[in-house]
């Protein structure tokens, strides 16, 4: 992950004097003791917006649901905005959202927001509570896909509609939601609610993301560049705290919280982000031209039985090279986390998602 930009954006109520985020101190708190009380007695709703997101199209749709919002929710919470001006602003945000006391924070735009929105739940491995707050208060996590990819939306059946997303803020129906914590060698905890995933994917994965201009074509650019130069590698795994195992010819491992991947394909397609533990793949021994014949099977989540995949469920597993180099790639939710060892393990239950 990038640094955080400075300055920061600040979190605000849309007024009818100023839509667009302010710079300072993040809170929820009003401008006057009147407004204050009222707050009180409202819930706080924060909608984080990449506006950045699918080459500005989520900014422009986002002015166009904002009203919309406000028909739907006005009478139910106050809806707080904050536009996100560059890499690492959604995660820092959310956490100042929380310790104010928000009652929900919903990323707007792709599988990137999302990601940082999440790792803004957490603060050196463990939750961030409201400071003020007692400690049955929770802050739920929501959802508008209006990104590139909205991969984690695929899961669950769900389309690109704003209106959809909407809906489900305003039933309110929430389910406790799995989220998977990664660490490498540095120790300090990083969370993916999607898929994280090792090597070829993930190596993709990284060169996707510097064409992002060109919609779902850059993870097929991606995809080309990953090949290049690409070996398969023998890595060993620890699964559940276990003895380490040998796996040889590794071409890409994935650790699904959720199903799909790089612009829809269906990589865990038996992983349930409710379920309290993680499916593994593990693609072995693959060729450029395996992924050309298989690839209709790997989008289908069909590959499970193809010779070379294997599959299994896990709490934990731990993954590093047989002969220690450093430059297998890790990412998780299309984000670069660096290299090779890293622990995965879930959180059961650890978020309240909008669903």
């Amino acid at each position: 992950m990038a640094s955080p930009a400075a300055p920061r954006p600040a979190l605000i109520r849309p007024r009818a004097s100023r839509s667009q985020s302010q710079l300072g101190a993040v809170s929820l708190a009003s401008d006057n003791s009147a407004s204050t009380a009222s707050s009180r007695r409202r819930r706080d709703f924060v909608f984080v917006v990449n506006p950045s997101g699918a080459n500005g199209r989520t900014g422009k749709q986002w002015t166009q649901l904002l009203p919309q919002l406000r028909t739907r929710l006005a009478d139910q919470c106050n809806i707080c905005e904050c536009i996100t001006s560059g890499p690492s602003d959604a995660i820092d945000v959310t956490r100042e959202a929380i310790k104010d006391g928000a009652d929900a924070v919903i990323a707007v735009g792709g599988d990137g927001t999302l990601h940082e929105v999440v790792n803004g739940f957490f603060w050196k491995g463990s939750p961030v509570r409201a400071l003020d707050q007692g400690p049955d208060h929770l802050t739920a996590l929501g959802l508008i896909p209006l990104g590139t990819g909205s991969d984690f939306a695929r899961t669950f059946g769900w389309s690109n509609d704003p209106r959809q997303a909407i809906d489900r803020i305003v039933r309110g129906v929430k389910s406790k939601l799995d989220i998977g914590m990664m660490e490498g060698p540095s120790g300090d905890p990083h969370f993916f609610v999607n898929v994280a995933d090792i090597h070829l994917s993930a190596k993709a994965g990284y060169f996707a993301s510097m064409y992002k201009r060109f919609g779902n074509l850059c993870y097929v650019i991606g995809a080309l560049r990953g090949f290049w130069g690409h070996n398969n590698r023998d890595m060993r795994i620890k699964v559940n705290g276990g003895e380490w195992q040998r796996v040889d010819k590794v071409t890409a491992l994935c650790v699904g919280n959720a199903k799909y991947f790089g612009g829809g394909m269906k990589i865990t397609p038996t992983a349930d982000p409710f379920s309290g533990d993680l499916e593994v793949v593990i693609l072995q021994n693959f060729k450029w031209y395996d992924f050309l014949l298989k690839l209709h099977r790997l989008y289908g989540g069909t590959h499970l039985t193809v010779n070379g995949v294997s599959s299994m469920r896990v709490q934990s597993i731990e993954v590093a090279e047989v002969v220690a180099n450093g430059d297998i790639f890790v990412q998780s939710d299309g984000e670069h986390f660096g290299f090779l060892p890293t622990k995965f393990s879930v959180l059961p239950g650890a978020v309240d998602f909008f669903c």
